[in-house]
């Protein structure tokens, strides 16, 4: 598929003049690389009033940054997933982890020291199937202990990663080994379970995906996203651990089914809406749903898991963001918690 630049995409918008993607208040001084600092309601504490700007400098800001965006479709790759594939001991899938701290940048100019998994946030996606034999084999390089839970995993209580009550802390320069049979499948994550608020929010998270034996019951997709959802610890709102503009848009053909698997690694709440297009609701915490349901907004807690399918009928560019608004717009422009949900006629997709 080929990567859109901006006529392609106000094209597929319908419209001729500047994108309005409408969201929801920002850190002021992104655009001056100033990391914005979350005050205790979740909120930029230092962000732009409107009484500060005119109404055309406003409309500047906005456009900037649509334009950074569109600027930067195709040039993170690794935007969306990165598997981490396993070496074979016999029947055993080993995973080599090593949790070290690494300069991160939300967006270029704004820098945090991150605690990252393998050099990456979020950490790289371990994919297995039920009933693997798996072994994390974790290294730490970081300057204070950590341990890894696996969250929603049905598993033995050794395994279960929680420091002085099950393990022992991963200290400075050791190294540990979890093992264990994967049992109940479905989308889970595995993070830190030690300073885990600081830990955690600075990117020691990742997806853990288990793939049922019997797919028979799966939902046929033409692709799937893995959507992680994260605040505080990076000094921004981010996807994926990216701050709008260079966030990466879903780009999908008309006709498409997608499978969305959110993964909310946050402290706070956030009600991820997806504008033209419903979503419907089939799994939470790994589990099927009995009774799916539709709905254009979910409330997603810290912890939980869903899994949703969207059938891309509607061509347009459909903003994709986090509904609590000081999360991803104000008077400086469109930040932290949104991207796109790009459906292409069959003319833009070819």
């Amino acid at each position: 598929m080929k990567q859109l630049g901006r006529r392609d995409f106000l094209k597929i918008a319908g419209t001729s003049g500047a994108v309005a993607l409408g969201a929801g208040a920002v850190g002021a001084n992104a655009l001056n690389g100033v990391a914005p600092k979350l005050d205790s309601t979740g909120t930029t504490g230092h962000g732009v009033s409107q009484s500060q700007l005119t109404w055309q400098e406003m409309d500047a800001h906005h456009q900037e940054k649509v334009d950074i965006f569109l600027a930067n479709i195709g040039k993170d790759p690794a935007f969306w997933v990165t598997k981490l594939e396993p070496e074979m001991d016999g029947d055993v899938k080993v995973f080599n982890i090593t949790c070290k701290e690494v300069e991160w940048e939300v967006e270029p100019g704004i820098k945090s020291v991150a605690m990252t998994y393998n050099g990456i946030v979020p950490g790289p996606e371990i994919r297995v199937t039920e009933g693997d034999r798996i072994r994390l084999v974790v290294t730490n390089e970081m300057t204070q202990s950590t341990a890894i839970h696996f969250h929603g995993l049905k598993i033995e209580n050794a395994q279960d990663g929680v420091p002085m009550i099950t393990q022992p802390v991963i200290q400075p320069g050791q190294t540990y080994t979890y093992e264990f049979t994967t049992r109940n499948p479905g989308t889970h994550m595995y993070h830190s379970h030690h300073n885990s608020a600081e830990q955690v929010t600075r990117g020691l998270l990742g997806a853990l995906i288990i793939e049922p034996k019997d797919t028979s019951r799966e939902p046929v997709v033409n692709a799937e996203y893995n959507l992680v959802l994260n605040d505080s610890g990076l000094g921004q709102f981010t996807f994926n651990g990216r701050s709008f503009p260079y966030t990466q848009p879903i780009i999908a053909k008309k006709g498409d089914k997608i499978r969305v698997r959110y993964f909310n690694e946050g402290l706070m709440i956030h009600p991820m809406h997806l504008h033209g297009l419903p979503q419907l609701v089939f799994s939470k915490d790994g589990f099927s749903l009995p009774m799916p349901y539709m709905c254009d907004t979910l409330n997603i807690a810290p912890g939980e898991r869903y899994d949703v399918l969207i059938d891309c009928e509607e061509p347009g560019v459909w903003a994709f963001h986090c509904h609590i608004l000081s999360h991803a717009e104000g008077p400086d422009g469109m930040f932290g918690m949104v991207t796109v949900l790009i459906v292409q006629d069959e003319e833009a997709a070819s």
